[in-house]
């Protein structure tokens, strides 16, 4: 093998130049450049030796850093579904702001510390106090009562603050619907289901390419009432393995009318969170996603 010396020119005698190793050349030919993408912070520079054409491709090397930083306001953040989301966001490092009437919970937590709390109603709040500098809005408002109150909760406060988060450039917006339980149409026309519906089409309207919704069956987890704890997973997490060892047996009956109030499995609250946080992570993550597909979702950021 050649040796490594014989490779490089004769040594001259002759003293080298100081001006070739002068400190005045500058490292860097051309000034580095910043770069803000949906949210995303990335700096570029070329860098090439003293002496080196700037403009030679074969010599420049491009650095781009990609640091993301996520802050979610999540909308009834203090209930059964908006605190396990915030719950969970905070545990990936999401910076979270909840508004929901009660404001802050009256439980206490370590996670709860680092969620801002506002307290305000979606049809009057000052949404520069709430939006500016968010990069997703995650929604749970709903609720039951009269047809006309099930149409308001349901969906024109979810039209209202998916058309203030549009307005404001967020990029995303998250909304928790349901399952429709292949119920016939004189009973998806109640206000909770129209209302839900509505909603829907107002987050894939408003942002087609980046609006997401998901709509799980019964959701079950521990959830607290008037200051005592449901143990809805009694319930639920067993149903769920039940349904889900049988379903190969049961699909012949999902097209009967309302079958999956019977066949489809409940959902973790978990498993919404997680969906949630995979939705604000995942810039793929776009469109309507089913029972199985929240599951999925869970599972892609679940550690």
């Amino acid at each position: 093998m050649a040796s490594f010396l014989s490779f490089l020119p004769a040594v001259s005698a002759r003293p080298i130049p100081t001006s070739a190793f002068s400190p005045k050349r500058p490292l860097f030919q051309t000034p580095p450049t910043l770069h803000f993408k949906n949210h995303r912070f990335a700096v570029s520079c070329s860098y090439a030796e003293a002496g080196v054409n700037a403009n030679s491709s074969s010599n420049t090397i491009d650095v781009v850093a990609d640091v993301r930083s996520e802050r979610i306001v999540v909308l009834g953040g203090n209930g059964f579904v908006g605190s396990s989301i915030c719950k969970a966001a905070v545990s990936k490092g999401i910076e979270v702001i909840s508004l929901s009437r009660s404001g802050r919970p009256t439980y206490s937590g370590a996670w709860v510390d680092q969620v801002t709390w506002i307290s305000g109603d979606v049809f009057y709040v000052n949404w520069d106090e709430v939006l500016v500098g968010a990069t997703a809005v995650v929604s749970t408002l709903g609720g039951f009562g009269s047809e006309e109150q099930m149409k308001r909760i349901n969906g024109e406060a979810n039209v209202v603050a998916v058309n203030a988060a549009k307005e404001y450039g967020i990029p995303k917006f998250i909304l928790i619907s349901v399952h429709d339980y292949n119920l016939p149409s004189f009973l998806l026309s109640s206000g909770y289901f129209t209302g839900k519906r509505k909603a829907e089409s107002e987050v894939l309207s408003k942002y087609p390419n980046s609006g997401i919704v998901l709509r799980p069956a019964f959701i079950y987890g521990k959830r607290r009432v008037d200051g005592f704890e449901l143990p809805l997973d009694l319930v639920g997490e067993p149903a769920e393995k039940i349904l889900r060892a049988v379903e190969n047996f049961t699909k012949p009956l999902s097209s009967l009318p309302a079958s999956d109030l019977l066949l489809a499995p409940p959902v973790s609250v978990d498993d919404v969170a997680l969906a949630v946080i995979n939705g604000v992570t995942d810039d793929d993550f776009f469109g309507i996603f089913t029972i199985d597909q929240i599951k999925e979702a869970a599972n892609k950021v679940r550690v």
